[in-house]
């Protein structure tokens, strides 16, 4: 049998933790000479956990161990235990005590990659939040990053899928079995992300059940797995906030872009930064000069940061730009003391260097 047998049988025993198993693992050589003791060195062991006992000497979760190694062999799913090699390593650190022992994993991504960052937000984020994510992730092309996230709706998705069209490894990580693909719509997404040398991982076995309350265990893993976590759009309550939250338990770098007062999707970034849990991000310059990381290399004609170098009217005009996923001219005056021709002339040359686009009714968007 597999060398991982005992290792998913520990985790299958009724009431056993993360946290639990990984101090059980301090006080015994092996899950499997866990599995080789006697009932009276057991009960010593496990004391009142009776029921811990009767599972360990009846092996009675055997028939589902061998069904999920089978599984996992039939999908090219790796099984990667907490002293492997490719297990994510940074996992294993002190402040983590309650990260998985056993990981799924599906995919050709170094999971202990130099770089690694975690971009979360919002399930219903704006278009200037796609926006952002997309040219902060643009921003990392040619650094050596990977970039980790959920796989859900809004700024996971875009995180994903900016890696994808910039030819970064993404992992997603899941709070399901990789049997399936929670959301469904993301199907191609996820196939998209192997193909590009990206990754699933997991620490549920397949079969599993969609629930809520394996969200937030998810996200454990994504503040985890990297050094620094970035939230782009989120609201005072969500998951995106529970991960800072976890990110910042774990003593990682956490960053966030700053919103509108009053903007429901910018309470959250707003709040973990006036309370000096997050540092202010304008763009991907400033995760490298936080992180103490040199750029690899630059590409001196692709655009790396959000707030480009502009002057005079330009500049006002695309800084109101960056501030609201689309708007009108009318609008516009609202904002500034520019007259209406220096603010069509400033959108003109914005169009002209693929700054913003025009859409019908004269409406504007920042590109």
């Amino acid at each position: 049998m597999s060398d991982y047998v005992y290792e998913m049988a520990l985790t299958m025993l009724p009431g056993m933790g993360s946290n639990s198993a990984r101090q059980l693992l301090e006080l015994v050589d092996s899950a499997e000479a866990l599995f080789a003791m006697s009932r009276s060195d057991l009960q010593h062991l496990f004391e009142k956990h009776t029921a811990i006992v009767d599972a360990i000497l009846s092996r009675s979760m055997m028939p589902e161990v061998e069904s999920e190694l089978a599984f996992c062999q039939k999908h090219n799913i790796r099984v990667l235990f907490m002293h492997d090699h490719a297990y994510p390593q940074r996992l294993n650190r002190s402040e983590c005590s309650d990260a998985p022992i056993l990981l799924y994993y599906m995919g050709d991504a170094d999971l202990n990659a130099e770089r690694m960052v975690s971009v979360v937000g919002t399930r219903k984020c704006t278009e200037y939040g796609r926006e952002l994510t997309r040219k902060l992730v643009e921003g990392f092309v040619g650094e050596g990053i990977t970039v980790v996230s959920g796989l859900a709706y809004g700024i996971d998705a875009a995180a994903h899928e900016a890696s994808v069209n910039n030819s970064l490894p993404t992992v997603g990580v899941l709070a399901h079995g990789l049997d399936q693909i929670y959301p469904s719509q993301h199907k191609k997404l996820a196939k998209n992300m192997l193909h590009s040398g990206g990754g699933l991982i997991t620490e549920m076995r397949s079969g599993t059940k969609i629930s809520p309350g394996l969200f937030p265990a998810r996200n454990r893993i994504i503040a985890a797995m990297s050094d620094a976590t970035i939230v782009v759009e989120a609201s005072k309550t969500g998951g995106a906030l529970i991960t800072a939250n976890i990110a910042h338990s774990y003593h990682r770098d956490l960053f966030a872009f700053p919103g509108r007062i009053g903007d429901k999707y910018s309470e959250g970034c707003n709040a973990i930064i006036a309370a000096c849990k997050a540092v202010l991000l304008r763009d991907s310059d400033d995760i490298f000069v936080n992180m103490g990381w040199e750029r690899r290399s630059r590409n001196e004609g692709r655009q790396t940061t959000l707030f480009p170098t502009l002057k005079g009217d330009e500049k006002t005009i695309y800084q109101i730009l960056q501030e609201h996923p689309s708007i009108t001219v009318d609008e516009m005056r609202e904002y500034c003391d520019l007259s209406l021709s220096k603010i069509v002339t400033a959108l003109l040359n914005l169009e002209l260097k693929s700054l913003c686009q025009c859409l019908l009714g004269k409406i504007y968007k920042p590109m």
